[in-house]
């Protein structure tokens, strides 16, 4: 073949770009346009033109990248390794923002989360054992002292509670003949049984509906009502347990009452907490799972079992048994109450009293309503003592 199929013209001192010269190869120098004519275009073809300076960029690659050849002798590189084909070298190009993974691309396994309690557990069994010491301290010294503090709990489980109402659903409830008749049930219940807390429960009662009258008549219905429900609730099913400690052995009975009602609480969390699976009542306390409370009924029953075999006078195995299991059904009614009305006031806690616990009605919600069931089965089981 002659020179000129090397693209250069016939009768120059060179052969082209990378053909042979009489002066050696020329370097780095781009022919301006074609210097072949046109019927030999059919028998050439343009040599690639390859750059000794640095990459191409700006408005030059739309000229030089036309001279570019793909095909077995002149094979394009890859993208990722085209320099000329980079953020840098293209200004004019956005860098892709957050570049989606690729989807074979192994994506990190995420981290176990660890169950939570949910509260300061140092300083909920902090309270609970201060609690403890002062409520045993005063049930097996002087009795009269434990309805004291039975009182001052009614107390201030009533002033929680109306306040929480007047915060969130603004019903004013009297809450001085609250406090004034709640203390009195708690004595009389002890003085002179369940006549004297009925009685007192209906002074109460009337003491609120003439408190309220002393404001204007707006809102007197929603207002009264709350607070002999308020009446009902705290102080009056509290009264059982004063009635629980007239007895003889009253002081192993209100024991066996409290001791019951933890361990069933106990038992329903811890068991939950392990190998809860089934929400019990989701809408309500999205806690509680039904492993939960099967738990609960089994650590009652057989503590239950002993206690009744062991603590109350005259009293058998299997009658601990069908105490206990009353106990974590009523337990787990009270405390689903309490939820239902918290979620109603748009709240977690009644109050902030007790660290790591809430307030004193969150401590009272299982309580209150398994006084009067213990209440009842103790005097089936072994008589009013």
């Amino acid at each position: 073949m002659n020179d000129s199929s090397w693209g250069a013209p016939s009768g120059t001192g060179q052969t082209g770009y990378w053909g042979r010269a009489e002066h050696g190869p020329v370097q780095g120098a781009a022919p301006a346009g074609p210097t072949y004519d046109a019927p030999e275009a059919q028998h050439t073809r343009p040599m690639p033109i390859v750059p000794d300076g640095p990459a191409y960029g700006g408005d030059q690659d739309d000229h030089r990248g036309a001279a570019r050849l793909s095909g077995p002798l002149f094979r394009e590189q890859p993208p990722q390794a085209r320099p000329y084909d980079t953020p840098q070298a293209r200004p004019h190009r956005a860098a892709p923002q957050n570049p989606e993974p690729m989807p074979d691309a192994p994506q990190p396994a995420p981290q176990p989360q660890k169950k939570s309690a949910g509260r300061d557990l140092s300083a909920a069994i902090g309270v609970a054992f201060g609690l403890g010491v002062v409520i045993i301290a005063s049930l097996f010294v002087v009795k009269a002292v434990f309805v004291g503090v039975v009182a001052v709990a009614v107390v201030v489980g009533v002033w929680e509670l109306a306040r929480r109402l007047r915060e969130r659903k603004g019903i004013n409830v009297p809450v001085v003949p609250l406090a004034v008749g709640g203390a009195a049930m708690v004595v009389a219940g002890y003085v002179r049984g369940a006549e004297g807390a009925w009685v007192a429960m209906a002074l109460t009662a009337l003491a609120v509906l003439g408190w309220r009258m002393t404001e204007p008549p707006e809102g007197y219905l929603k207002d009264v009502t709350a607070g002999i429900f308020a009446a009902f609730y705290v102080p009056f099913l509290a009264t059982f347990v004063a009635m629980m400690l007239a007895a003889e052995d009253g002081a192993w009975r209100v024991l066996t009452f409290l001791v019951l009602t933890v361990v069933s609480d106990t038992g329903a969390y811890a068991v939950g907490w392990r190998f809860g699976r089934t929400k019990l009542a989701p809408r309500i306390s999205p806690g509680k799972t039904r492993e939960g409370m099967l738990g609960g009924i089994g650590f009652a029953m057989a503590c239950g079992a002993l206690c009744m075999q062991f603590l109350i006078d005259h009293g058998t195995w299997w009658q601990g048994l069908i105490l206990g299991l009353a106990v974590a059904v009523s337990a787990t009614l009270g405390d689903l109450g309490e939820s239902m009305i918290k979620r109603d006031l748009g709240i977690k806690d009644m109050g902030t009293l007790l660290p790591g616990h809430g307030g004193i009605m969150d401590r009272l919600d299982s309580l209150l309503p398994t006084a009067p069931v213990v209440w009842l089965l103790l005097v089936l089981f072994v008589g009013q003592g």
